[in-house]
């Protein structure tokens, strides 16, 4: 799944991405005024985590404190594309790119929609686990059909 183009314009968004309005804020950048790197996946964790509460449907803080399931990442890509600065406003992306049995592919970028530019984008892998084992588990079958009811090509 090919979202930007070589020159970073923002291509089509998938049918199924699930976005957010994100400002950049004074805590997202370094001393030269842009984003330091590593916030851009704190911004994106906290994407995951809409995503599962608000997009799946599935309550994250019980996921993790009552069922005890973790989503801990066991892969990451990231290319960087263009500079974000304090106050700018972009749309945080995340769509599922594959769903196996214990692991899911996803796609998550940061994009200026208004401007048509590609900040920056992840190809993540996130592993289903046991937080009592640390071992890897099945995709939970609310969560499996949760993601498969918003991108039913995965199916």
């Amino acid at each position: 799944m090919n979202m930007a183009s070589v020159e970073g314009q923002v291509q089509a968004a998938p049918a199924a991405e699930f976005q957010r309005p994100r400002m950049i804020r004074f805590s997202d950048c370094d001393p030269a005024g842009i984003v330091f790197y590593p916030q851009y996946f704190v911004m994106l964790n906290g994407l995951v985590e809409d995503w599962v509460s608000e997009g799946l449907g599935i309550d994250y803080h019980a996921f993790i404190i009552d069922r005890r399931l973790g989503l801990p990442t066991v892969r990451l890509e990231a290319d960087f594309r263009a500079v974000s600065r304090m106050g700018d406003h972009v749309t945080l992306g995340l769509a599922v790119e594959r769903l196996g049995s214990r692991s899911m592919t996803l796609v998550l970028r940061c994009f200026d929609a208004a401007r048509g530019e590609l900040r920056m984008q992840v190809k993540q892998v996130l592993v289903t686990t046991s937080l009592e084992t640390h071992r890897a588990v099945e995709v939970p079958q609310d969560m499996r059909a949760a993601i498969l009811r918003g991108a039913p090509s995965l199916a």
